[in-house]
């Protein structure tokens, strides 16, 4: 930003995930809806967030659970409808809340009017608004892309026209050709539907996936075990995403992007901020897949901040989201190692994503074979949010789309809430401290060398905000030992220190021994 002007909101927010059909459900049917979203925003103000994240509720066939939109511009009944949205939005402004909603760039369902048309005749007008294809020589499909959730080619043959279309997902979701100018044309407008109405962003899907070579060539078959949807790294998108950019900044109030680049190296998903004049926000999964280890958390952070400082972009956090294991399943379902990655999650430099039940220290659900719906085997991840121990865990029925998630008569929201030792608290703790904290919120972060042998157990970092001096340390224990952490073995470290927040709720407000008990960590302020 140019010196004096204000921070965009979204370099000092914590955001939170909803995915809808797991929120609450407030008619009965099972699914939860926005009705359901806009009763529990008070939890959100409660928790200390800053703004939410609103998976898809658009018209659907639901093959891929909203990811297969049939009307950008509409509610599903399922959900609700947009009266219903536009009093959630205002509810959620009214509480100081932003509001994200996901945007579906790449790909339509089958049954969009766009893609009937374009299937209907080679002459229509809207049949290259979609990828088609002759076939191969021999028949085939065009090219040996793969695509996601069926491992097998990432083309469909339509006997009426004798052409293959393009789908990097289901063949319920054809791609969009946006090389087509009126394809441009149509999905801009779509985000304009909803800027008009006030959302304050966008998460885009697959948004690297919108710019492919015109030329469709074979991918690596040394990588033929992978789908195409982390190969596709292109110029062409990167001219459709500044245009995208600059119809944001038409728009007052910061409203902002954040991309879902799900590349191989990271380092490629880092040009996808542009020169500030592309994406806002890049999601960083590489927390996804890194294991509660303190060697592998440090590989990972130097990393970020090495491919992302040079050029400017503020990196995000993630521990968990609609398409992963939660982390505390992933973790091996221990709470205090949930406690310990709050810490790295809302402590490190960039913008934190919380996925909704993470504060409740949610595992996934099992789901017996009978129940099992996703094409990507993501159910577990998607259970419903109970609110509290009753039957119907606060939902309008007992009986949800999805079983209930492990041990919710002590793990559901009012429980969590009115105790103050509990998971829920801790973040809540946390986020006060961070929102409290110009070095947690924009600060610069240097990891500190504490000697091989603590190294290997404990990570811990500086944050300090060169404007105004601010300072705090943050420290992590991932062994199952208590371990003495000589803060001043780093020579950035001067004085004392005492506890701001610990994650097993001990000794705030006290001087730091210097002890890090097994799996806790600390934000500690100079004393």
């Amino acid at each position: 930003m140019p010196n004096g002007s204000p921070l965009p909101w979204w370099k000092t927010a914590v955001a939170y995930q909803i995915y809808p059909r797991s929120f609450a459900d407030t008619n009965g049917d099972g699914v939860g809806d926005l009705e359901g979203i806009r009763q529990h925003l008070d939890h959100l103000v409660w928790l200390g967030v800053d703004a939410v994240w609103i998976s898809p509720f658009f018209r659907s066939p639901m093959k891929d659970y909203g990811y297969d939109i049939s009307d950008y511009c509409d509610v599903d009944p399922l959900f609700g409808d947009l009266a219903a949205f536009d009093a959630l939005l205002a509810d959620a402004h009214e509480r100081g809340l932003k509001v994200l909603i996901d945007w579906v760039p790449n790909h339509t369902s089958d049954q969009h009017v766009w893609f009937v048309d374009s299937k209907s005749d080679s002459t229509n007008a809207r049949r290259n608004w979609y990828v088609w294809r002759d076939p191969a020589p021999d028949g085939g499909p065009p090219n040996n892309w793969v695509g996601s959730f069926m491992a097998g080619p990432a083309w469909t043959f339509d006997p009426s026209s004798g052409q293959y279309y393009l789908h990097c997902f289901l063949a319920e979701q054809p791609d969009l050709n946006w090389q087509e100018p009126a394809v441009v044309a149509a999905m801009h407008d779509t985000l304009r539907f909803w800027l008009d109405r006030g959302v304050d962003g966008f998460r885009m899907d697959v948004i690297h996936l919108i710019g492919k070579d015109p030329s469709l060539p074979d991918d690596d078959p040394a990588l033929a075990a992978l789908t195409h949807v982390p190969l596709n790294h292109r110029p062409e998108t990167h001219t459709l995403l500044r245009d995208i950019r600059s119809l944001l900044d038409e728009y007052d109030g910061d409203r902002t992007s954040v991309g879902e680049v799900y590349l191989l190296d990271t380092s490629w998903v880092a040009e996808y901020y542009g020169q500030n004049d592309e994406l806002h926000l890049c999601f960083n999964f590489l927390p996804l897949y890194t294991p509660f280890h303190a060697t592998a958390w440090r590989r990972l952070v130097a990393q970020i901040e090495a491919e992302l400082n040079p050029r400017g972009a503020w990196p995000t956090w993630v521990l968990s989201n609609h398409d992963n294991q939660r982390h505390r399943t992933r973790f091996g379902g221990s709470e205090t190692r949930c406690r310990a990655a709050a810490f790295l999650l809302l402590g490190l430099r960039g913008t934190p994503f919380l996925y909704a039940g993470e504060e409740l220290g949610l595992a996934d659900a099992v789901i017996p074979d009978d129940r099992r719906l996703d094409p990507g085997n993501r159910d577990g991840c998607r259970a419903p949010i109970p609110w509290n121990d009753e039957p119907s865990h606060g939902w309008a029925t007992a009986d949800p789309w999805l079983p209930w998630p492990p041990d919710v008569a002590s793990v559901n929201a009012v429980s969590q809430v009115a105790d103050p030792d509990s998971l829920a608290n801790l973040y809540r703790r946390l986020l006060r401290a961070r929102r409290a904290s110009a070095a947690l919120q924009l600060g610069d972060l240097g990891l500190l060398e504490l000697g091989a042998g603590v190294d290997r157990a404990v990570l811990a970092w500086n944050r300090i905000d060169p404007r105004t001096g601010d300072r705090r340390v943050v420290a992590v224990n991932f062994s199952d030992e208590k371990i003495e952490v000589p803060l001043h073995a780093s020579p950035h470290l001067t004085g004392s220190f005492q506890i701001e927040v610990s994650s097993n709720g001990e000794q705030e407000g006290d001087g730091f021994s210097g002890v890090l008990n097994a799996e806790s960590a600390v934000i500690l302020r100079p004393h």
